[in-house]
This record gives C-alpha cells, structure tokens and sequence, in this order.
C-alpha cells in the first residue's frame, strides 16, 4: 500500500479495530485479526502493552498479510523503528512516546502517524504537528486506560469542528454498542471500539453491527 492509498484509506475510515493483548492472547491474532477484519474494520493496531519483543514481531508479522490481503491499513502501537522493518502502513504514539516530527524523522514521509489525544488542546496540538490521525478520548473510564480520568463527550463537537473535519478523529474509550448513539450525537463520527468487540461471542457479528451504526 503506497502513501496515497494509506491516507485514502483513512480518510473514509469509520470503524478503528485494535488486536489488544490484554484481551487477545497471542495464540489466537490470527482468528481475531480475521474476524475483524471480516466484519468491516476499516483499520487494525496491534496494541501489545508489557509484552516481550518477540511476540510482538511475532505477532506483528501474523496480522500484517492479513490486512494487505484485505487492503486495509495496520497500525503498530509504539515502536516506529519495528513498524518500518515490518513494512507497517503507520505508527500510533501516545502524549510521552515524543514528538511527531522527530517519529516522522525516523519512519519517513510515506508512513501514518497516528497521535492519542485526551483534551481539545492536545487534539489542536497534534492537528498542528502534522499527525495524519488523531484518537481523542478516553470519553468514558476504560480498564485498556486504567489510570487516567475519562474526558466525557463535551468536547466531542468542538474537537471535531476544530480538527476532525481536517484530520480523521477516532474517539476512543469505553464505547460500546450501549453508548454509541449518544457518542454520534456528540458530534464523533469515527471511533476505536476495543473490549466490546474483543470480548464478544461473535467477533465478527459484533464489528459488523458497529460498522453499520457508524456508516
């Protein structure tokens, strides 16, 4: 996938899929990956937080054919160095992995960059860096964020007035399928949708009915 098709891609993005191994164990990436993708994820990240760096190569290699296979981007989850090596289509970076200029300086201009935002302040910030996406949230408290406070769904319109109508936003944290109506009505129109999906009976059902709430 070449840097037009990758900011294509994103730009009609809707639903931001993540294979997180605080719910997926490394033995099933494969089967989550695929149900994932077959129920209309529009991105995928491998998000492997205390985890050895030979699972997350590991890993990293198992979902990336997956995704060029389907034609959608895969996003690694901190380390630009290993998302170049890997062929990876980008990189996602929270507020204290450094700035988004020296990230760009090691992965080059072809590759995404995808930066977490938790204020509106922040979201201009990295709009102003030259991020190609932004996650903005957590908009409820969520166990993948233990620790650190949900920003609630005041901001939700103005973020995405400010920057979502120039960068793709994803709100993320705590959404689910419960919630997801008042998020949309707060103004989001992209989302992250993590432990819902991960967790389900039917993974690719689930993602299928999110999808569809968000087209």
């Amino acid at each position: 996938m070449n840097q037009s098709q990758r900011r294509s891609k994103l730009a009609h993005a809707r639903l931001y899929g993540i294979v997180d191994f605080g719910y997926v164990a490394p033995s099933d990436v494969i089967q989550v990956t695929q149900q994932l993708l077959t129920g209309g994820a529009d991105i995928i990240q491998l998000r492997a937080k205390d985890t050895e760096m030979n699972q997350i190569i590991e890993a990293a290699k198992q979902i990336l054919p997956l995704c060029k296979s389907a034609g959608i981007p895969f996003i690694l989850n901190d380390f630009p160095e290993l998302a170049v090596e890997l062929g990876a289509d980008g990189v996602h970076i929270g507020q204290d992995d450094g700035s988004i200029y020296e990230v760009r300086s090691r992965i080059g201009e072809d590759m995404l960059i995808g930066r977490s935002t938790h204020s509106l302040e922040q979201a201009r910030q990295a709009m102003a860096d030259g991020a190609d996406y932004i996650g903005f949230g957590p908009l409820f408290p969520t166990p993948t964020k233990a620790g650190r406070p949900a920003i609630g769904l005041g901001e939700v319109s103005n973020m995405e007035t400010e920057v979502g109508q120039y960068v793709p936003a994803f709100c993320i944290g705590g959404i689910k399928m419960e919630n997801l109506t008042e998020v949309l009505a707060a103004g989001a129109k992209r989302c992250v949708i993590v432990s819902q999906l991960l967790t389900a009976t039917d993974v690719t059902k689930a993602t299928a009915e999110a999808k569809h709430a968000l087209s």
